[in-house]
């Protein structure tokens, strides 16, 4: 099974992937391209399944960069060319930025946003996990901050966001919108009442008004719901409606 990345056109094509949950080598309910260490599977598989992820760019799997996300805004800049992506896995951060040159960032999601940025100009890259939590707390913000440090700007940026779970499948209780009105009251656009007294939050609009409010114009959300497509995407809720043992998590990668 050949690996089927999700692609935007506003990204350079052969530089960048969502990839889906195929082309790998994990079994069961793993099958078959988990990338989460996280999970309940042997390391070594989830090894071979970055490693294939990372030799579809032509990057040997070491130059393959993640952090260990918290569902915080914290950002890691790639700047030393003796970094290494083993001692990146065990440093807390949400997003990270680059302006080197053959290396890959990457981000593990199962339900919550993945974010790849793309300076067209200078050619420096971001990659973001924008679960709720970061998304409210500024990790896309803190990412396009840290991008700006390299060079980039927010007229040169494209942003993108990949597959995540929509608003009709993301159903949440009363004290998450408070949480949302709390910080601002007009984020009650981004909720439509749902059945029994919850409510739809919708995750990809709210990251795409993150997005614009600075001032980046070229951004998307590839339309494409995790929850709902359970053969192609992970999807940590779906998992647990499901009352599924574990579950995977997908890679998104950019590189320069």
């Amino acid at each position: 099974m050949r690996l089927d990345p999700v692609i935007s056109s506003l990204l350079p094509k052969e530089k960048h992937g969502f990839f889906t949950r195929k082309g790998g080598g994990s079994e069961g309910v793993f099958h078959t391209l988990n990338c989460g260490f996280g999970s309940f599977e042997d390391p070594g598989i989830v090894r071979q399944n970055r490693a294939l992820i990372a030799a579809s760019f032509n990057i040997p799997s070491e130059q393959l960069f993640s952090a260990k996300q918290i569902h915080s805004a914290r950002v890691i800049t790639i700047s030393d060319p003796e970094a290494s992506s083993p001692a990146l896995l065990e440093r807390e951060a949400d997003a990270l930025v680059s302006d080197r040159t053959g290396i890959a960032l990457s981000v593990l999601t199962a339900d919550c946003a993945p974010v790849l940025f793309f300076d067209r100009e200078k050619s420096i890259i971001g990659a973001a996990h924008a679960g709720w939590r970061g998304a409210i707390n500024g990790v896309l913000e803190a990412t396009v901050d840290a991008m700006r440090a390299l060079g980039a700007r927010p007229d040169r940026i494209s942003a993108v966001i990949g597959p995540c779970i929509s608003q009709k499948n993301y159903e949440v209780g009363a004290e998450f919108l408070e949480t949302f009105l709390d910080t601002d009251q007009n984020f009650s656009q981004y909720f439509i009442n749902g059945a029994n007294g919850k409510y739809l939050f919708d995750l990809p609009s709210f990251a795409l008004h993150k997005l614009r409010s600075m001032q980046l114009e070229i951004c998307e959300w590839v339309g494409e719901c995790t929850y709902e497509t359970p053969e192609k995407f992970y999807s940590y809720r779906y998992a647990q409606h499901k009352k599924l043992p574990n579950y995977g998590r997908m890679l998104s990668v950019i590189t320069n």
